[in-house]
């Protein structure tokens, strides 16, 4: 089971006024903040941290398929590009790689190097691009997967006989997925 998610830099300081007045307090714990206050660019850091969160989500939503949203309730730990995201039992490793260009955060449950595949769209629109992201995806494994949704909404790639499961994520210009 994996979980990723990717940010785009440009578009997140475009759309988004992460400073405004009890943006933080919503999402981010008390230890969060204190890693955004001290970061050397506290931008990036939030949008790190937003990032792990989702990929976390995305991992626990395969395991315990439900779907809410409680983003504070995901307590995030940092060290280098390395953290652990914490929900209730549920604990797992976050690797993520910060470019100029965008974040991207993969959550597993033991520590494995990022493997996300990241595309740059050329398509505009959110739907275009949903479907440029899982035609790269199928492309790069053979005709021989189907993507599909199971009940809970969660994607898995399907070749007949076995199920993998697999996320996919798309923010701005940015697409990126991985298979477990």
């Amino acid at each position: 089971m994996v979980g990723n998610d990717i940010i785009d830099l440009n578009e997140a300081s475009r759309a988004s006024n992460w400073q405004r007045p009890r943006f933080l307090d919503k999402l981010f714990s008390e230890q969060e903040q204190a890693y955004i206050n001290s970061a050397e660019n506290a931008f990036k850091m939030v949008w790190r941290l937003w990032s792990m969160k989702e990929a976390s989500y995305k991992l626990y939503t395969q395991i315990a398929p439900i779907r809410f949203y409680n983003p504070k309730a995901f307590q995030c730990t940092i060290n280098k590009d390395l953290g652990t995201v914490k929900y209730k039992n549920f604990y797992c490793f976050v690797q993520s790689k910060i470019t100029s260009n965008y974040i991207i955060s993969e959550a597993r449950l033991k520590k494995q190097k990022l493997n996300s595949e990241i595309i740059e769209f050329v398509s505009l629109g959110y739907s275009r691009q949903s479907d440029e992201l899982k035609a790269k995806l199928i492309d790069s494994l053979g005709s021989k997967f189907r993507l599909e949704k199971n009940v809970f909404d969660v994607p898995i790639l399907s070749n007949g006989k076995e199920l993998f499961h697999v996320s996919l994520s798309h923010h701005g210009r940015y697409g990126s997925y991985v298979r477990a």
